[in-house]
């Protein structure tokens, strides 16, 4: 892990159900980045959904390669299973691959209540997945920073 917050090297994952929606999440952190952390990479994965999210992110973040990993993913309810099941794993996966490597990894990932793929909500959730990668971007630059602070301290 480079650990520095003058280039970082980022993965960021992305589940491929919904993409159309979930693609703006990378937009958002990737234009935000470039103002934030102007010397940052970022490498791109897609997954097929949300579930296979936390197994990646662990992965990814065991090699040592990545200062960060970000995933991303919105979860609907399907109206068969319990998506908040699924919302509610993926969530605890994310943190616990980040609490086994040490290696932070941030969730972009939204379950609402009620979607419908109908152009009002395609266009609400597409433009709200823009301002989360932008956040996103925001708390990994905050988070590496912290990083940095502390292992100057060591």
């Amino acid at each position: 892990m480079s650990n520095t917050t003058d280039h970082p090297h980022i993965a960021f994952i992305k589940a491929q159900w919904h993409a159309d929606i979930v693609d703006r999440a990378l937009e958002g952190f990737v234009a935000e980045a470039k103002q934030i952390m102007p010397d940052a990479t970022v490498e791109v994965f897609d997954v097929p959904g949300a579930f296979e999210m936390p197994l990646l992110a662990k992965k990814l973040a065991s090699t040592e390669r990545y200062d960060a990993v970000v995933a991303a993913a919105l979860v609907v309810d399907g109206g068969i299973y319990r998506h908040d099941f699924v919302a509610s794993a993926v969530v605890t996966g994310l943190m616990n691959a980040q609490l086994e490597t040490g290696v932070p990894v941030f969730s972009v990932s939204l379950t609402p209540h009620n979607f419908q793929p109908v152009d009002a909500l395609v266009s609400f959730f597409s433009a709200h997945f823009v301002k989360k990668g932008a956040e996103a971007a925001h708390a990994v630059a905050k988070v590496l920073e912290l990083d940095a602070r502390l292992a100057a301290q060591n």
